[in-house]
């Protein structure tokens, strides 16, 4: 079984033009238009059995709109979704309860596109809440190819979020891009072995030597498979993760065992 743990679509009304104005500002193409239907097809091209999908809210306004929608769709066509909060939420208490109530396993943040670093005190109070009604924090870690000279969440701050929040985040915390896209060296010097979830979208391709010795020191039973679709092909980085060499039960965990133990009895 393949779990896709970081994958995003946008409604169809404007998939086609965020998935160009992203791929124009960031200088990649994308590999499928980015619409539901679109993951759907490209599951059943390329053997996925679930994915996880992780909307953004760029503006508080967005957030019941995208939550009611998430929650929707959530466990539908086998595919899961994260809540929506901003760091501008006039109601952080009242969002984080809905999606619980919903049924939706976490909340998804992105520094880069909501304009805050990591360690900023907003943020800080979300996590705890979040953690604290047992939903796990998805967020984008390490560069962000459209904002490639300000990097909003890196390891340092990362640890500064460990420690502020210690006892209430460990395990609840699941990093992008192996800890940090285009941080390798600091990764590996800072994040790995600390009680933190990392997923392996975008970035396998890229220095799949330094990817795989982050994932070996940081522990596979704690790492999660995600391309990053649409931006890249799921069967192709499913293949790039299994041609790692790790033990096949490393590599299943990688691939869906360790998505269970956050989703739940659901992946059946």
């Amino acid at each position: 079984m393949i779990v896709d743990f970081h994958t995003h679509t946008f409604p169809d009304s404007i998939a086609q033009r965020s998935v160009f104005h992203l791929s124009d500002v960031g200088h990649v193409l994308p590999h499928r238009l980015g619409t539901l239907d679109a993951l759907k097809e490209s599951m059943a091209a390329c053997g996925i059995d679930y994915s996880v999908v992780l909307p953004v809210a760029t503006a508080a306004k967005q957030e019941p709109t995208i939550n009611r929608v998430s929650a929707a769709l959530n466990g539908r066509d086998h595919l899961f979704f994260a809540g929506a909060i901003h760091p501008d939420c006039a109601d952080v208490e009242g969002t984080l309860d809905f999606i619980k109530a919903s049924g939706l396993f976490g909340i998804k943040l992105h520094p880069d596109y909501q304009g805050v670093y990591f360690d900023d005190p907003r943020y800080v109070r979300i996590m705890a809440e979040a953690a604290r009604r047992g939903l796990y924090v998805v967020t984008h870690a390490g560069m962000d190819i459209a904002f490639r000279h300000d990097i909003h969440c890196t390891p340092d701050m990362v640890l500064r979020v460990l420690h502020a929040l210690e006892g209430v985040i460990e395990d609840k915390l699941i990093l992008a891009h192996l800890g940090g896209f285009a941080l390798e060296d600091e990764v590996l010097q800072k994040l790995c072995g600390k009680p933190v979830w990392m997923d392996t979208a975008a970035v396998i391709h890229m220095r799949p030597a330094k990817c795989r010795a982050v994932i070996a020191k940081h522990g596979p039973e704690k790492v999660l498979f995600g391309s990053d679709s649409p931006w890249e092909n799921q069967l192709d980085f499913a293949e790039r993760l299994k041609a790692f060499g790790f033990s096949r039960d490393d590599t299943e965990a990688m691939l869906w065992r360790n998505a269970q133990t956050i989703l739940g009895t659901h992946l059946l």
